[in-house]
């Protein structure tokens, strides 16, 4: 067996003979304020660590500096070489899980303004970094059964208990299955895996929240997010612009089967978002990091004021952008995916995962009443291995999607006068607010929107595209190798302010940059010179609707 320190997203650290870390700490001491802000719930232990500014510090190797061991959950706080930056981190060692009534805890309650959101750091190795694929490649590794590189596939939907006593202290929730003080305490895959498990450290380390939990779906994720932070009646703030299940969602669904009551603003507008949202009663503000396809950039840092400001939380849709933003850096309190598209990159997995705070985790997976327990939106243990081997390349593939989508922006731009809107080209609106946003080195993201002016034009360059030059495919959905285009206003209408001549590129990287600029030139030039474009309007979630709450969803995957 490896013995291994179980800190999720972090360090590998030796540990003799397979046992956990620290198993006898020193008596609990009051960290300094500025560090460490104690959880009530959580004994605090203090350790130390060397570092280049502390010669008198042991040479021993690093050990963390502050270990809080939560109710399903532990987390430490290590300082670096450069003493002024820390960060925060746990792995999931669960112990008695207490469930909380009323407002679930979280961390980030705290307000903290929108420059220090922007500074906060992943951890690499038991230091801190800005790169998300840093932060990736410091997750536990995982280790077959037998020693094999990759980890082993748990098949199985029951698990074997080594004690009579455990099922019972396990479904009255005495017990949270999983991994604890190096035992294996698992009983049934719908809501625990221990694969499972694994891609959701993974999935904690590329957004840098606390926990991660994976699901069979990204709407199965965001379904249960909303019920289990919005609860009944609870009132949402979202974007006028928005994905159409998640509209559908919002105004049609829960307010049907739980009260909730959702307002659609145009959420680009602080005052137009402070005056819907109601202190006291409004639980969530929900935003896609990038919408869909208008390409349109949330302002996330002023969100969050907004939100926690008025005692809700942030949550964030980043299935568009991974990587290229991190929402938890920038103040979300929640972070959703819909895994099937870029992290899966293979158009052959449905999935999701919800990423944040190890207490909100804790209360979704709670054995007796927990969102994820009751709604059972369990990934296949097959699924998780597939994923969890498609992850260390994604910023690879990100990057690439990225260059590409500019590079073709740029060209059909000024080679050959195209309407195109993309949040890389200068002349976006959203150009400034996502590059202060995102994480250096991974471009603006994978899609792309041509307008050709009219529908005709547009089907009549994607049959070319598709059919004479195999330039794409024809498909819903993104994140693909290949090129994947659609067209947004066969299934929306012009009063919602998307052109209908709009082609939605997910640009893949399949074959080199000059063969598939090469196909595309071949099939625009079958195509007449385009007629004056109708205006695509950035701001659609000004217009208005014909319901009651005017949205601009958009029925495209």
């Amino acid at each position: 067996m490896y013995g291994t320190c179980r800190l999720a997203g972090a360090c590998h650290l030796p540990v003799a003979g397979g046992k956990p870390p620290l198993a006898h700490p020193p008596p609990p001491t009051p960290p300094p304020p500025a560090v460490s802000q104690p959880n009530p719930r959580a004994p605090l232990h203090i350790f130390h660590i060397p570092t280049a500014q502390n010669p008198t510090s042991p040479t021993s190797s690093p050990t963390p500096l502050v270990l809080r061991h939560g109710p399903n959950f532990a987390t430490y706080k290590i300082a670096c070489p450069q003493p002024h930056r820390t960060a925060l981190n746990t792995f999931t060692d669960r112990s008695p899980l207490q469930r909380t009534h009323g407002p679930i805890p979280m961390s980030g309650d705290t307000k903290q303004s929108a420059a220090s959101e922007l500074e906060r750091p992943f951890i690499v190795n038991g230091c801190v970094a800005d790169d998300p694929a840093a932060a990736l490649a410091s997750a536990r590794h995982e280790f077959g059964e037998h020693g094999g590189v990759n980890m082993s596939i748990e098949a199985s939907a029951t698990f074997r208990l080594m004690e009579p006593g455990t099922m019972r202290r396990m479904l009255s929730g005495q017990l949270v299955p999983g991994e604890r003080d190096n035992d294996i305490m698992y009983m049934y895959s719908r809501p625990f895996n221990p694969t499972v498990q694994a891609l959701g450290r993974q999935m904690a380390a590329l957004e840098g929240t606390e926990a991660a939990y994976c699901t069979a779906s990204g709407m199965s994720a965001i379904s249960a997010v909303f019920m289990e932070l919005a609860g009944a009646g609870g009132h949402v703030v979202a974007p006028r612009c928005l994905y159409s299940e998640t509209h559908a969602l919002l105004a049609r669904f829960l307010p049907r089967t739980a009260g909730v009551r959702a307002t659609f603003v145009d959420t680009d507008n602080e005052a137009a978002v402070r005056a819907a949202v109601a202190p006291g009663e409004t639980r969530v503000v929900f935003v896609e990091t990038m919408s869909n396809p208008t390409l349109a950039v949330a302002d996330i840092p002023m969100l969050a004021r907004v939100a926690h400001d008025a005692g809700a939380k942030l949550v964030v849709d980043n299935t568009l952008t991974p990587l290229v933003v991190s929402p938890a850096r920038l103040g979300a309190d929640v972070v959703v995916h819909s895994i099937t598209k870029f992290i899966s990159g293979g158009a052959d997995i449905v999935a999701g995962a919800i990423c944040g705070p190890a207490s909100l985790l804790d209360a979704m997976t709670d054995v007796v009443d927990g969102a994820m327990i009751l709604l059972g939106p369990t990934m296949n243990a097959r699924v998780a291995f597939e994923l969890s081997e498609r992850l260390p390349h994604l910023p690879l593939r990100m990057q690439e999607h990225s260059r590409r989508a500019l590079a073709f922006a740029e060209r059909m731009q000024r080679r050959h006068g195209l309407r195109v809107l993309y949040p890389g080209l200068p002349d976006h609106p959203h150009h400034a607010r996502l590059a202060a946003m995102a994480n250096p080195g991974y471009g603006s993201g994978g899609l792309l929107c041509l307008d050709m002016g009219t529908e005709e034009r547009a089907n009549r360059l994607m049959h070319y595209l598709q059919n004479t030059t195999r330039f794409a495919i024809m498909a819903v959905s993104l994140g693909y190798y290949e090129t994947l285009l659609s067209v947004p206003g066969n299934t929306t209408t012009a009063r919602v302010g998307i052109s209908p001549g709009l082609i939605r590129m997910s640009v893949g990287y399949n074959g080199t940059l000059e063969q598939r600029w090469a196909q595309f030139e071949r099939a625009l030039a079958l195509v007449q010179p385009p007629a004056p474009a109708h205006h695509l309007n950035l701001k659609s979630s000004t217009a208005d609707g014909d319901g009651p709450d005017g949205a601009n969803n958009h029925r495209i995957h």
